[in-house]
């Protein structure tokens, strides 16, 4: 069974930086025809919001506006890893940040949770001085 695995979040101050990793283990994501890997985040009392998100058929990505210009999503196929590369970080963006994965095709990637089958445990994000 797929398994997902956050690493990389901390405390950061204010227009620092941050690069979370997905790693995927468990089943290779190779052998699916098709995935999308997503990034998501959620804070106490809030619904879950997404972040980012990638798609395997042509890599395309796709971006929430309030992290646009400052996120970046890459993966590195051989090491079965997605990577959020996050700058300029701002106290808004603390949250715990999730990777998730729907070996499904889409046209567009989406950035709606519920498309969304396998997730990973989380990591916390602070942004703080």
């Amino acid at each position: 069974q797929l398994r997902l695995v956050e690493s990389g979040g901390g405390l950061v101050q204010p227009g620092g930086s941050l690069r979370l990793s997905c790693a995927a283990s468990g089943f290779s994501l190779d052998l699916y025809d098709y995935y999308v890997i997503g990034w998501f985040r959620q804070t106490p009392g809030k619904e879950r919001e997404g972040v980012s998100c990638i798609s395997s058929s042509d890599g395309s990505t796709n971006y929430a506006d309030s992290v646009k210009g400052r996120f970046t999503l890459s993966r590195d196929n051989a090491k079965n890893t997605v990577y959020l590369q996050m700058n300029s970080l701002k106290a808004e963006d603390t949250a715990v940040y999730y990777c998730a994965v729907e070996p499904a095709l889409f046209e567009r990637c989406p950035l709606a949770d519920y498309e969304y089958e396998y997730w990973g445990q989380g990591t916390q994000v602070t942004v703080s001085s």
